[in-house]
């Protein structure tokens, strides 16, 4: 069964299987925050290519973090919060979603250079570990 892109984004799962997790843990479980495992626990795939690999996951949160902030200005530009209250509510929306914003990050990167296998996914559901 084939599972979107989405499906594999918002989930975190495997890039090649989309069925393996990404990451040990929930993002917003502070023990865990922002762990990646070191390979998928279906497919086997090493997640880290090199050591500093994850460095470059820093510019996909910057674009992650513009569009949380563009998208707050879109719901408050009409509102009557004044400068301090849409900085407020901006500030808010990204110290909540900071975690999930890294680990998505972190999973965003790894996309240029990883594809989706439909192989290796039929292979994977057929796993007896499944």
């Amino acid at each position: 069964m084939k599972r979107p892109l989405l499906y594999g984004i918002l989930f975190l799962k495997c890039l090649p299987c989309r069925q393996g997790k990404f990451v040990e843990g929930n993002p917003y479980n502070l023990l865990n925050f922002n762990k990646v495992n070191d390979s998928c626990t279906k497919c086997t795939l090493k997640f880290s290519i090199e050591p500093a690999f994850y460095i470059g996951a820093m510019y996909v949160s910057y674009a992650v973090g513009v569009g949380i902030v563009a998208y707050c200005l879109g719901l408050l530009f009409g509102s009557n919060f004044g400068p301090r209250g849409i900085l407020a509510s901006i500030m808010a929306a990204l110290i909540l979603t900071m975690p999930y914003i890294g680990t998505v990050s972190k999973f965003i990167w790894p996309h240029f250079f990883f594809k989706y296998n439909s192989e290796i996914a039929k292979k994977v559901s057929n796993d007896s570990r499944t």
